[in-house]
């Protein structure tokens, strides 16, 4: 896959860093076998997994399959996202620049030091077709660690549907493409939910429309 990004510019300075935080008392109930409050190791690990995977969402992003959902010909919405790469646990290059508690919660700067190939599907996101998006979506706290990553999964949705209506005249069937993180997402919490917002680099590499069926 390389060779795909052979024209495409090695940075000397592409460090993506971002602030992290864990909640050590938190509302949902934890997997079995997980201390409660969470001990500072296991909290620290439940923040470097999440880093792995924005970072790698900002590197590589993710392939979409998304069929809006239409009443009138009963069809469910359908979005599937699948991520294009990852970063292992124990990733060398992942590393904590700061950590801090502040009431029962710790944050953790950290920073991931893409190497060459990395930086080039860095370049690749931002180059050609690809539009800016961005997106607010919400998962139920009672997920635990899953509510986040449904979170940010539903405010891609929520920026691909804002990026079609705003493209497409008619309503799709489907739409196919990939999308990048643009930078760290941002959480709260409210009313039981967990809010993400986050932006995106969408490129849509395909629209098929309803009349061809």
């Amino acid at each position: 896959m390389l060779l795909s990004f052979s024209n495409l510019p090695v940075f000397a300075d592409e460090t993506l860093q971002g602030r992290f935080v864990v909640d050590l008392e938190p509302v949902a109930a934890l997997e079995p076998g997980v201390p409660y409050p969470l001990d500072q190791q296991t909290a620290a690990r439940r923040i470097f997994e999440e880093a792995a995977v924005d970072f790698a969402a900002m590197i590589y992003g993710w392939s979409f399959l998304y069929e809006p959902g239409d009443k009138t010909r009963q069809i469910e919405e359908l979005f599937d996202l699948k991520p294009l790469g990852n970063i292992s646990w124990g990733d060398p290059r992942l590393t904590a620049l700061d950590t801090n508690v502040e009431g029962s919660k710790l944050y953790v700067w950290a920073e991931y030091r893409p190497d060459d190939i990395q930086k080039r599907y860095l370049a690749a996101g931002r180059e050609g077709s690809a539009k800016s998006g961005q997106g607010t979506g919400s998962a139920l706290v009672s997920l635990g660690v899953r509510g986040k990553s449904d979170a940010l999964e539903d405010a891609a949705r929520e920026a691909l549907r804002g990026m079609l209506r705003g493209s497409e005249r008619n309503k799709p069937k489907e739409a196919r493409g990939t999308l990048v993180l643009s930078e760290i997402p941002r959480f709260w919490v409210d009313a039981g939910h967990f809010s993400c917002a986050a932006r995106f680099r969408v490129v849509v590499k395909e629209v098929v429309p309803f009349k061809v069926f």
